[in-house]
């Protein structure tokens, strides 16, 4: 990289990256050697700075090309309170990046002619328990996420009257489904002939050298994983920097997601991918094979505008160069990995966190450094560590809001910065990826804050951003704007009332959920609507087609005590705010 080229705004990101706390970049000097490049010191003052802004307790990292691996570097902690470093050889749960692992080993049985992409997965697993009112589902569409099931419903669901239902027709939009890749790893186990965790590391693991890595998450493997770290609260929103508290022991063998890596191991499985499924002149799955891995099959916006998704990876452009990307999240780990098809690059990220965010700056700053740096051209744009605090017409949203009950919230802008006046206090507010705030203020932390805008004929499809801002809604609570009088306060329905309260799952992936009623509605968190289509019956989204549903049920008194959020038992706990 040619630190003559910067721009000044690069500059600017670099001077920030040299404010960089000294403790942060002495840590990086001991614990990710190799910086013997410009591109290479850029990054890891980024990642210094990036784990700081983000409070990322860890992070793990690998690069490879096609011909080797290029670094393995670790950073920060496992231990917070003793200050013990993250090391190269811990392994770190990598989460749905599984998936890829699945879809190689689906085509392997593909080529030995022991799975027919487009059969039917009833042919292979007739016990299966779903509804499927708009039609079969292929192999092909649990692969690609178009099978329109939901996400994350049990395989085998508790009861037959909670088995999970189909939504829209096979192969019409994506819908992220682990159930899908959790039926997948079934399959491979009964047609294999061993468990998917065995078959994977038969099949994937060995021939790649993968030495290190663990196929599935048990007592056994503990030992060698990185101690991670939880939001000390799982009833509300985590702000940036909350208090974190060491996770427990998890257990994870299906396929969605029970993988446990090196960023070694990761990078000779990248170097695999970048030759095509290839390695030390070994194939791992024939090139017309990795064509179908690596085609996008299906549109897959969650990815991004113009993503795709093949056979457990996305496919999408980076600069104009072909890139294989997916994330991974598992209840204390957050990971990324990016692979330059074009310039044969490749590179992966984990945090021993679970903070709501995946590291795909670091990812993606590191394959544009390593391209800039192998083609010496222009060095990348320098991104932001953290860009949830800022917010686009910013100014637009400032007001004063008041509820039905007299309780007013201000809004004011310094800036691109949005702040919260309220109670004499001013509160900084965070931005989520899906356009709520999160204030880190006691009486403003149960649930995030949500600004509703106009629904006119102007504001439709892309323009809705740019609709007049109407009322913000917090929790239960509703408060127009000043000004605003197209629309009131309503009264709280006492059809509703009864399902209002805390739900809780013993399940680690979940925790609590508080349902509350607005406007005569009923939410989830406070964002999520529910949409009643039956009996206790409610569709989570206002998407029509949303596969995912929720159920009120053991009902005393016409209270409910249990919720099912796609066949996941949540007992009642508490009332909201009790």
């Amino acid at each position: 990289m040619n630190m003559n080229s910067l721009s000044r705004r690069e500059m600017l990101a670099l001077s920030l990256l040299a404010a960089v706390p000294l403790d942060l970049l002495a840590e990086l000097a001991r614990a990710a050697p190799g910086a013997n490049s410009n591109a290479m010191r850029t990054l890891d003052r980024f990642i210094a700075g990036y784990c700081a802004a983000m409070n990322a307790p860890g992070l793990t990292l690998g690069l490879a090309n096609a011909d080797q691996i290029i670094r393995v570097a670790s950073y920060g902690y496992v231990d917070l309170a003793a200050k013990v470093p993250v090391s190269t050889s811990h392994l770190f749960e990598i989460g749905s990046i599984t998936k890829s692992f699945v879809g190689l080993t689906i085509l392997q049985l593909h080529e030995e002619q022991k799975v027919d992409l487009q059969a039917p997965i009833r042919t292979y697993l007739p016990w299966l328990s779903m509804d499927t009112p708009f039609g079969e589902i292929l192999i092909h569409h649990l692969l690609t996420h178009s099978s329109g099931m939901p996400d994350d419903a049990p395989v085998i669901p508790s009861s037959p009257e909670r088995r999970p239902r189909q939504a829209l027709k096979p192969g019409c939009e994506f819908h992220y489904s682990n159930w899908g890749y959790d039926v997948l790893g079934r399959l491979i186990e009964i047609v294999d002939g061993r468990p998917w965790h065995a078959a994977v590391a038969a099949r994937i693991l060995k021939p790649v050298g993968m030495t290190d890595t663990a196929p599935a998450i048990t007592s056994a493997t503990r030992a060698r994983i990185a101690q991670s770290y939880v939001p000390l609260h799982d009833d509300r929103p985590y702000p940036r920097h909350g208090a974190l508290v060491p996770a427990g022991n998890l257990a994870v063998e299906f396929a969605a997601g029970s993988i446990a890596s090196t960023p070694k191991d990761m990078s000779l499985y990248m170097q695999m991918l970048l030759n095509h499924g290839e390695i030390r002149g070994r194939r791992i799955i024939s090139e017309e094979s990795f064509k179908l891995f690596s085609t996008s099959h299906i549109a897959a916006p969650p990815f991004g505008p113009t993503a795709g998704y093949g056979y457990g990876i996305a496919v999408d452009k980076l600069d104009g160069h072909v890139r294989l990307r997916h994330t991974g999240g598992m209840v204390s780990f957050m990971s990324a990995i990016h692979m330059d098809l074009d310039s044969k690059i490749g590179a992966f990220a984990s945090i021993n966190a679970q903070l709501g965010y995946r590291p795909n700056p670091v990812a993606q700053l590191a394959l544009q450094l390593l391209r800039g740096e192998k083609e010496h051209s222009k060095a990348p744009a320098i991104p932001e560590f953290d860009a949830a605090a800022k917010v686009e017409s910013a100014e637009s949203y400032g007001a004063i809001y008041t509820s039905a009950a007299g309780r007013r919230m201000e809004i004011k802008n310094a800036g691109d910065r949005l702040n919260l006046i309220a109670d004499g206090h001013t509160i900084p507010l965070q931005q989520s990826e899906d356009g709520s705030f999160i204030a880190d203020q006691s009486g403003f932390d149960l649930f995030p804050i949500v600004f509703e805008r106009a629904e006119t004929s102007s504001a439709a499809g892309n323009n809705q951003s740019k609709a007049p801002l109407t009322a913000l809604s917090y929790g239960p609570d509703w408060y127009a704007r000043a000004g605003y009088k197209e629309q009131a306060a309503l009264e709280p329905s006492a059809a509703l009332a009864k399902y209002v309260g805390e739900y809780y799952s013993e399940n680690p992936w979940y925790g609590t959920v508080k349902v509350v009623q607005r406007q005569r509605q009923l939410w989830m968190g406070g964002t999520d609507q529910l949409v009643p289509i039956g009996d206790h019956l409610f569709r989570i989204g206002a998407q029509a087609n949303s596969p995912a549903i929720a159920e009120f049920s053991a009902l005393i008194d016409g209270m409910p005590n249990l919720l099912w959020i796609d066949g996941v038992e949540f007992r009642r706990v508490d009332e909201i705010n009790s």
